[in-house]
């Protein structure tokens, strides 16, 4: 028979297995299942848990397992857990579970026993994706100090063997980091590069420390970038520098980026937006172009979102030239799946530009909300388009409404305390920014609003000074806060301090407001040349910049 089966190419039929589970067993298992059916999961727990005793099957523990979770009863589901670690030692989901439920009744330095047992059960290979995984585990603990602590000692072996040191101190920094100890979580990022200096996951890690101990980590970032680095891994490095606003720096490794991995989308297309932020038109447009070819051979689903922030980006550029076809032409190419607000903002400030702005405000007013972080995003657009146009009253009135339904958000607050300087609110003004200081005492820009503001006319200088400076210590290296710094030493006679601080400001960002105080420095110096070639580099960046306009005609400049 097996012979004409083989010979007609007919397969046979694969052997029967038959279950462990004799008659006893099969009522058994009937009689758990009908308990949990008729609403007593209790009974049917003891009932499974004893058949998977029997036959040691490991899915009878996990159902008897699951079935005590679902009855609530955190104890029995840690017997029934190891119950099936002491039947079944091998088993890794049976780990799994006794380090979850230990977790969720709290029971940290257990857990930690148990996921050290655990690591050290696995396969070597194994072991490094385990570790990995642990702070997801962990996360949902209150106590991050201890969590850290344990997950330490958990790791104690593990950082010991070079398979696994890496990725174990990485752990260890990730949950030190998490718990707010930001030099040990260095430490540990530097323990983990000095264990393998081509890993990954320490580099990450330091990363995500530069800007709050960048003394710390930077050498080990920069020995690493240094060499040839994962194309990721330098792309997050520049958006990382980006994030601090050192520019420079991040203009260099992307420009190293894509000479070495041409064929890295991502590298062109952050090359690209960088260079259009900085004013760089032409080696912005070429970069972009090349973001959207690869963009487009690639296929990629997942690109829209770039392909929509490329294509904005480009029509943004079009429209400074004073291209408002070939601007309109790069907003009809974005995916129809791109955010709507951003499209429908850049096609008013393309409208405006022209002449057209009532139908620029109409396209903003039209956009549908879908939710409340739409609602709130598209109210600000609105503000900010008729704040633009001195249309104060109307965009004060714009904020109010959205502040009526969403009172605690600090963006609608501080469009609302911009809005009040302009009126002249300066009360008020100072009463919102004082609160959002304190609602986020780590953001940097309602100390910097307040300190401009009363710099800029001339009133309580050292406050502005001691504003200010909490502003720089919370965010060094941006170069707007710069300008306040700047502009406050002008205010109060440091001439030479004042152009030493604006001239790395807008070296750092040509901007046209930095461009403006820097060539007001230089005229009062007697320098009307210097203050007139740096006005028009303001215009060229932004034509219509009140701040710069309002400066020129101070001055009675005619560029």
């Amino acid at each position: 028979m097996a012979l004409f089966w083989a010979t007609t190419g007919v397969c046979a039929e694969p052997p029967v297995q038959n279950s462990n589970l004799n008659a006893v067993l099969f009522y058994q298992l009937l009689l758990g299942e009908l308990n949990v059916q008729a609403g007593e999961p209790g009974s049917g727990f003891s009932i499974i848990l004893d058949a998977a005793r029997k036959t040691k099957d490991e899915a009878l523990f996990q159902r008897a397992t699951e079935l005590a979770l679902q009855s609530r009863s955190g104890e029995a589901a840690l017997q029934a857990a190891r119950s099936w670690k002491s039947s079944l030692p091998e088993s890794q989901e049976a780990n799994r579970y006794i380090l979850q439920i230990l977790l969720a009744l709290n029971r940290i330095d257990e857990a930690g026993r148990a996921l050290k047992a655990s690591i050290a059960s696995l396969p070597v290979q194994e072991q490094s994706a385990a570790i990995g995984s642990i702070p997801r585990v962990f996360s949902r603990l209150q106590d991050k100090n201890l969590a850290a602590k344990v997950v330490e000692q958990a790791l104690s072996t593990a950082i010991q063997n070079p398979e696994t040191a890496a990725t174990a101190w990485t752990t260890i920094g990730r949950m030190k980091r998490d718990a707010g100890e930001i030099q040990p979580a260095a430490e540990a990022a530097r323990s983990g590069h000095a264990a393998n200096r081509k890993a990954p996951g320490p580099i990450m890690l330091a990363l995500s420390l530069l800007s709050l101990v960048p003394n710390e980590v930077q050498p080990m970032i920069s020995q690493y970038m240094a060499g040839d680095a994962l194309p990721d891994l330098r792309l997050a490095y520049a958006r990382s520098l980006i994030d601090i606003d050192q520019m420079q720096p991040a203009l260099a490794q992307l420009n190293q980026l894509t000479q070495q991995n041409p064929g890295f989308a991502a590298g062109w297309l952050f090359l690209g937006l960088l260079q259009s932020d900085l004013s760089q038109v032409l080696q912005s447009e070429q970069s972009l172009t090349q973001y959207i070819k690869l963009a487009a051979s690639a296929k990629d689903p997942d690109q829209s979102g770039g392909l929509s922030e490329a294509y904005l980006a480009l029509s943004q550029l079009a429209q400074k030239q004073g291209r408002w076809a070939q601007a309109d032409e790069w907003l009809a190419r974005i995916p129809s799946d791109a955010d709507p607000l951003k499209i429908a903002t850049r096609r008013a400030a393309l409208l405006t530009q022209q002449g057209r702005k009532s139908e620029g405000l109409k396209i903003l007013e039209q956009v549908k909300v879908n939710g409340p972080q739409v609602a709130i995003q598209k109210s600000l657009a609105i503000s900010q388009w008729l704040r633009e146009d001195k249309q104060f009253n109307a965009a004060l009135k714009t904020i109010e409404q959205a502040l009526a339904q969403f009172p605690t958000d600090t963006d609608l607050q501080s469009e609302l305390a911009m809005l009040c300087e302009k009126l002249g609110r300066y009360d008020q003004m100072e009463s919102l920014l004082r609160v959002i200081m304190k609602i986020k005492p780590t953001d940097p820009h309602a100390f910097n609003a307040l300190g401009y503001s009363l710099a800029d006319r001339k009133i309580r200088l050292d406050e502005a000074r001691e504003l200010i400076l909490k502003a720089v210590q919370l965010a060094p290296s941006d170069p707007f806060i710069q300008d306040s710094l700047g502009w406050l030493e002008f205010r109060v006679g440091n001439t030479a301090e004042a152009v030493r601080i604006l001239e790395a400001a807008f070296k750092a960002r040509p901007d046209a407001e930095i461009a403006a105080h820097l060539g007001e420095v230089y005229w009062t110096m007697g320098q009307q040349d210097k203050a007139g070639t740096i006005w028009r580099e303001g215009l060229m960046l932004k034509s219509d910049n009140e701040t710069l306009l309002e400066t020129l005609k101070q001055f009675k400049f005619k560029p």
